[in-house]
């Protein structure tokens, strides 16, 4: 597992968050924690208290380039697309695939932080179920790495406006 610690996105992601003045200290887990429950499973921890990054292709109706939306939503909930439509008003949200999440993320699905991207989203939402817990665990660029948090830090370290997505 030392070859986690030391993979570059982990390391940058450790970059930002020292930066940032956190005190979090990236984990690295034998399990995969490549969704919500396996995260929670392994750090056994309620699947609501993971902060998942959810990576949609965000753009106006008058653009065909899309940007990048961030969805940060408790593993208890699905993103409800609609409720985002509403919140942002005249734009079209769609599927990201692979290429488009590390291509605006620098980081492969599975693994995907919520800090430290290679190309900020144009739009950041958190959803607010994740004030429920006091600590909150995110992807730190690697599918067997996590780091924790809190609702109110991941806020700070992204610009994320919260909304109920689920």
């Amino acid at each position: 597992m030392d070859d986690v610690a030391s993979h570059p996105s982990v390391i940058r992601v450790q970059r930002v968050l020292s930066h940032a003045g956190t005190a979090a200290d990236i984990t690295v887990l034998s399990d995969s924690a490549r969704t919500a429950a396996e995260a929670a499973s392994a750090l056994g921890i309620e699947v609501g208290q993971i902060a998942s990054s959810i990576v949609f292709a965000l753009r106006s109706e008058s653009d065909d380039e899309a940007g990048a939306l961030l969805v940060i939503t408790s593993g208890r909930n699905r993103v409800d697309t609609t409720k985002v439509k509403e919140f942002l008003g005249d734009v079209h949200i769609g599927r990201a695939d692979a290429d488009f999440v590390r291509t605006h993320s620098g980081f492969a699905i599975g693994g995907v932080s919520p800090v430290a991207w290679s190309d900020l989203p144009a739009v950041i939402i958190i959803d607010t179920a994740l004030d429920d817990y006091a600590v909150v665990w995110a992807a730190a660029g690697h599918p067997h790495a996590v780091f924790p948090t809190t609702f109110a830090e991941l806020i700070r370290l992204t610009g994320a406006t919260p909304l109920a997505v689920g």
